[in-house]
């Protein structure tokens, strides 16, 4: 596997710049691995994004607040093990939005 780096910057990404890093290295880089792969993180951020607001406006009342909690673990947690993977040359895709693209 090659382009390991973009691979773990793709992922480490989530905690400064979700959404651009992936499309610059998109733009850059050539492999359709990592392509696939950057395209999967800036949905996978976009929707995580959108559901961890949509449960932080309803835990209010209180029945957002388990979404919200789940959601921004499955948000932090992705990433870590998407890094782990990339530093081991192994294949990951993001929950759910992975499988749009086999």
């Amino acid at each position: 596997m090659e382009h390991k780096g973009a691979k773990v910057f793709i992922h480490a990404s989530t905690w400064f710049a979700p959404i651009i890093i992936p499309l610059i290295i998109f733009l850059l880089i050539k492999s359709d691995e990592v392509r696939s792969l950057a395209i999967q993180a800036v949905i996978f951020h976009f929707v995580m994004g959108i559901l961890i607001a949509i449960s932080a406006f309803f835990s209010w009342v209180l029945i957002g607040l388990p979404f919200l909690i789940l959601f921004s673990l499955v948000a932090l947690i992705a990433p870590i093990i998407g890094i782990v993977r990339a530093l081991q040359d192994q294949p990951f895709s993001y929950p759910i939005i992975g499988s749009w693209f086999k």
